[in-house]
């Protein structure tokens, strides 16, 4: 299962961890790193245990799940860009009046009415979650469908795919076997589904030369600049601004 997969079937108490247990190790679903069950990790002269060591990863990696959540698109997140920096001033502890001074707004009736419409948001999203997951029982023709990459630029109709839909684009596009392109597809949908496939070639734990970048994308394609270029639009890798490394991006 992909992170992405991870990530959105992760209940509630896994996503405020940050984490989700397996049967031999813990893995991040915030970038997909796994920590194996049973070893002892040291950090700073300090032995940890896995899911120990997996919080400080987040704390070290990630800064806090809060942040890394905050920090996502706002199709995401559901968040305007007032919205976002409410909480983040929330969560940082600020009382109304530090957040009515340092947003310049008149008085922190204002501030407690932000407060107010962020509650509401969440009753109403604790409603709509408990509608779905009841509507799951019940709705037995809705199809499955592929979940947006945490770290996705554009988000729109082209995730308006079903898992039957990929695995047929998928066999359109790849040499059965192999993750090695017939032809890059010229529609959206098709090129997310293809892009996503790649990402398989690339290690969260690496960082790469656009050198070593090109030579992967060699191995999938002929056009790899094209390729380069929309797996870093797309969300897929990051980069350094002259291009000297690649990531998969978190």
């Amino acid at each position: 299962m992909s992170i992405s997969d991870l990530f959105w079937e992760a209940s509630l108490e896994d996503l405020k961890k940050g984490y989700v247990e397996e049967d031999h190790h813990f893995v991040c679903l915030l970038c997909g790193n796994t920590i194996e069950k049973g070893i002892i990790y040291p950090e700073n002269d300090v032995l940890y245990e896995a899911e120990k060591y997996m919080t400080l990863h987040i704390g070290s990696e990630h800064g806090s799940v809060f942040e890394y959540l905050i920090g996502l698109n706002k199709k995401l997140t559901g968040l305007t860009d007032h919205q976002n920096r409410l909480l983040r001033l929330f969560y940082e502890g600020k009382s109304d009046e530090e957040i009515k001074q340092e947003m310049e707004v008149g008085s922190t009736s204002t501030i407690r009415n932000h407060r107010f419409v962020l509650k509401e948001k969440e009753r109403q999203a604790k409603m709509l979650l408990t509608m779905m997951e009841l509507l799951k029982e019940k709705d037995q023709h809705a199809p499955p469908m592929i979940a947006p990459h945490q770290t996705a630029t554009m988000i729109d109709d082209r995730y308006n795919v079903t898992k039957e839909e990929k695995e047929k684009m998928v066999k359109k596009f790849f040499i059965e076997g192999t993750i090695a392109l017939k032809a890059f597809p010229s529609k959206e949908k098709q090129k997310l589904v293809v892009l996503r496939e790649i990402l398989s070639l690339f290690s969260a734990e690496k960082t790469y030369t656009e050198k070593e970048v090109n030579e992967i994308l060699k191995t999938v394609y002929h056009d790899y600049v094209t390729l380069r270029r929309y797996m870093v639009a797309y969300g897929f890798l990051d980069r350094k601004n002259d291009g000297s490394s690649y990531w998969l991006k978190k």
